[in-house]
């Protein structure tokens, strides 16, 4: 192993120019070395563009370059689980972009065969990394807000025009669930640090997106009677915050999931007294990207370990399951 992990992309997907390699730039950890696209010619194009040393026809062909340490999978949703496996299987360490499947048994064989092969995978929910969650649950455990009432949590934008985008193909994990809702459950299963008993939830699907739901409410159940009420959507006004409600005050995150600069601090709202929370600013792709690649360096589990994400996949796979069938899912 060198001083830095070595990268691979598999694909040339819009995520990886625009979040992943302005993170590598950033980071102690990281460098990128090869890009590969089941077009070579686009392959070569990206790589040319991004000052990337080599660029493969094929997926497979980068799996076999002795000298990647990790890869990074930006492909559409299907696509998760079955390359994750392979990259295990050709030795490399995996950050997969969420959701990690699109079933909680594909996410489990994944987990598996890394696990096997003695590789690290991390999914690549780069919010929590942001030091101000870290704030955030700081001041819960102080006890701030009192204990916690409910959560409220909304994640939409609109993108129904594009109608060639993965995201509306049912066979490729489209949906907003898949896309935007495992952030608010992601994100109350991370500050509650408890796991949900039931769920409910409403969703439209559009006829005219092959049938994936666009837009979809829920109810996510916690013990002690705590509820997650959020809204998720990609045919809807973008709304992107959280909402953190307490016995005695309330947390205010703007910008909770897509990170914004410009609006990054938190409200901490007690007996009628709103105060704002200065965080710092950073990258949290970066953050996201040195965790994983100390893990790999230092050979110790990443912050948020692969297990994770078999938690987050269940609660979204029962999500869909009371959406279709318009019934309530104990877990």
């Amino acid at each position: 192993m060198t001083s830095h992990v070595r990268w691979g992309i598999l694909s040339a997907a819009n995520i990886a120019v625009k979040s992943f390699l302005p993170a590598v730039k950033q980071s102690e950890t990281a460098v990128v070395v090869a890009v590969a696209s089941r077009n070579e010619e686009k392959a070569r194009s990206f790589a040319d563009e991004h000052g990337i040393e080599r660029a493969y026809g094929s997926y497979e062909q980068l799996l076999q370059d002795p000298d990647i340490d990790a890869v990074y999978i930006p492909l559409p949703n299907h696509l998760h689980a079955e390359w994750t496996i392979r990259a295990a299987q050709a030795g490399k360490h995996v950050l997969c972009e969420k959701p990690l499947a699109i079933s909680e048994e594909e996410a489990a064989r994944a987990v598996t065969a890394c696990k096997k092969e003695g590789v690290q995978l991390t999914e690549a929910f780069m919010y929590r990394h942001h030091p101000r969650y870290d704030q955030i649950k700081a001041c819960i455990a102080a006890g701030e807000i009192g204990d916690i009432r409910g959560l409220y949590a909304n994640f939409t934008f609109d993108k129904h025009t594009d109608t060639d985008n993965v995201r509306f193909q049912k066979k490729m994990g489209g949906g907003s669930l898949y896309d935007v809702g495992c952030y608010p459950i992601s994100a109350a299963r991370y500050v509650l640090e408890r796991e949900p008993e039931a769920v409910a939830v409403q969703a439209f699907f559009s006829e005219d997106h092959d049938d994936v739901d666009m837009m979809a409410s829920g109810l996510i159940e916690f013990p002690n009677q705590v509820g997650l009420t959020f809204q998720c959507g990609m045919w809807a006004e973008r709304r992107n915050n959280l909402l953190i409600i307490g016995s005695e005050g309330s947390i205010e995150v703007p910008s909770a999931f897509i990170y914004d600069p410009d609006n990054r601090h938190f409200y901490v709202s007690v007996k009628g007294e709103r105060r704002e929370v200065e965080v710092p600013e950073v990258n949290h792709y970066t953050l996201q990207l040195d965790d994983f690649g100390r893990s790999i360096l230092e050979g110790r589990s990443p912050r948020f370990p692969a297990e994770d994400s078999l938690l987050n996949m269940r609660v979204i796979e029962a999500c869909l399951r009371s959406a279709r069938n318009r019934e309530r899912i104990h877990l």
